[in-house]
C-alpha cells in the first residue's frame, strides 16, 4: 500500500491514541521496506513532548493495527519517533501551529533552501514567508519541497559564551 493510502488511516489510528501525526515516510528497498512515523503530542512543547515509552506503544498499537488491516506486506520494517528539535512541516496544521517560528524551506519559489519566518498561512494551500530582507513571500505549499522548524533550545540560546540574539 502507497504512503498517500496510508496516511488517512495512520493519521485517524494515532489521533484515536491520543498522538499526532507528524510525518510519514516510506523508504528502503523492495525486498526491506520501511516506514518511518514521527508522532507528538498534540499540546506538545519543548521538555514535555512524546517520550520512548510513548513510542514503544504506539510502535506495537500501529503494528498491530497494520498488520490486522492487511496495510502492509509481510516483510517491513516500522520506526516510530519523535519530530526531533528540527520537526518536519508537512501539513497546514503545522504551519499555523508555528507561525511566528523560524523555519528552513526548500523551494524553488525561494530560489532553493532559506531559513524564513512563518508569517501566515491564509488557507490549507498557502503559506506567508519572511526573509532576512524583509521582504514577504507567499507560496503554494505543494511548491515547497522540504520544510522544517530551526532548532533552538533556549537554554543553548543564553548559555552560549559570546552568544548574540538577533532582534525582530
Amino acid at each position: 500500500m502507497s504512503v498517500d493510502a496510508l496516511l488517512v488511516p495512520i493519521r485517524d489510528h494515532l489521533a484515536g491514541l491520543g498522538f499526532e501525526l507528524v510525518d510519514l515516510r516510506h523508504v528502503g528497498t523492495v525486498e526491506r521496506p520501511i516506514l518511518q512515523v514521527r508522532v507528538d503530542r498534540p499540546d506538545s512543547r519543548p521538555g514535555h513532548g512524546i517520550t520512548a515509552d510513548d513510542c514503544a506503544g504506539i510502535s506495537r498499537s500501529l503494528e498491530r493495527f497494520l498488520e490486522t488491516g492487511a496495510m502492509v506486506g509481510p516483510r517491513y520494517v516500522l520506526e516510530v519517533s519523535s519530530p526531533g528539535i528540527e520537526r518536519p512541516l508537512r501539513w497546514p496544521e503545522h504551519w499555523r501551529r508555528f507561525v511566528g517560528h523560524r523555519a528552513r524551506v526548500r523551494s524553488a519559489g525561494l530560489g532553493g533552501r532559506r531559513e524564513v519566518e512563518i508569517v501566515a498561512v491564509p488557507d490549507d494551500a498557502h503559506v506567508t514567508l519572511r526573509q532576512d530582507d524583509g521582504t514577504e513571500r507567499t507560496l503554494a505549499l505543494d511548491e515547497v519541497d522540504d520544510a522544517r522548524l530551526v532548532g533552538e533550545l533556549p537554554e543553548l540560546k543564553t548559555s552560549r559564551p559570546g552568544a548574540s540574539r538577533r532582534r525582530r
